[in-house]
């Protein structure tokens, strides 16, 4: 049976801690979607979403195991619709665990087969956030490291 997982983000942007998780995920599940959702907690994008879904595919061009989707949905319908058994989340420290713990619950019971697997950030990685790299941006700064492709 084919383990087809959803790492669902906002992805804004798409960062190097994202590609960690990604490639480390690869090694776990036989496939994997890049689900980039609209928060609706997060009403305007920095980065367009019709690029970052270009940059994204972009990173793993060649990679058959990865796609890329937009969504405007529950996750878990999201995930039902892709026939994914899981949800992959990044963890960083105990602050995500706290937020992830909470929307894990919710997902499990609107999805009663839906896993999330948690997997903790590499340590390169642990500092890096998505608004960080925002604002780094906005005020003209180099984010050039904490990406997987070029902006």
């Amino acid at each position: 049976m084919k383990k087809t997982a959803v790492f669902p983000g906002s992805f804004d942007p798409f960062t190097m801690g994202h590609h960690d998780i990604v490639t480390r995920s690869l090694k776990l599940f036989d496939e994997v979607i890049i689900g980039i959702g609209y928060n609706s907690t997060k009403q305007n994008r920095y980065f367009d979403i019709d690029m970052m879904v270009e940059k994204i595919q972009e990173v793993y061009k060649g990679i058959d195991a990865v796609k890329v989707v937009v969504y405007n949905e529950l996750t878990s319908t999201l995930a039902k619709k892709h026939n994914a058994g899981y949800l992959i989340r990044g963890l960083r420290n105990t602050t995500d665990f706290e937020y992830e713990n909470t929307i894990c619950q919710m997902n499990r019971y609107l999805n009663e087969d839906l896993e999330t697997v948690f997997l903790i950030t590499s340590p390169p990685f642990a500092a890096i956030s998505s608004t960080v790299i925002r604002e780094v941006h906005r005020y003209g700064g180099d984010v050039t490291e904490f990406l997987p492709y070029k902006i």
